[in-house]
């Protein structure tokens, strides 16, 4: 019985190694472009979204994406500070639910206007 005869030119042939690593670098292309469909701020991803950077430090970034328009805002640390005026206490009850109890500017024995 003889040999199978081995094609020596196909086994030394360079041009095949380049054609694999071909195939392996479209295969990590299209791995990149699935991660970049998936990321929030993508274009092909939802309408709306809110995204926080970095919550409670002092670098905290709030990305709002409102269809193609994206705006960020920084926080510098004045947030909040003097411009409101009280309104009112909410208290938390024991279920976990909120009430709001607004402040009135009469007395408490007086009707309020």
């Amino acid at each position: 019985m003889r040999p199978p005869l081995r094609d020596e030119a196909h086994d030394e042939d360079p041009i095949l190694s380049v054609v694999n690593l071909i195939d392996v670098f479209l295969v990590l292309i299209a791995a990149l472009l699935l991660s970049i469909a998936n990321s929030p701020l993508s274009p092909y991803g939802a309408e709306a979204l809110t995204l926080i950077r970095n919550p409670g430090s002092a670098d905290m970034e709030l990305v709002v994406k409102d269809g193609e328009r994206i705006e960020r805002y920084r926080a510098d640390g004045t947030a909040g500070i003097g411009q409101g005026v009280r309104a009112g206490i909410a208290y938390r009850l024991p279920d976990g639910a909120m009430v709001y109890v607004p402040e009135t500017t009469s007395p408490p024995n007086e009707a309020p206007r």
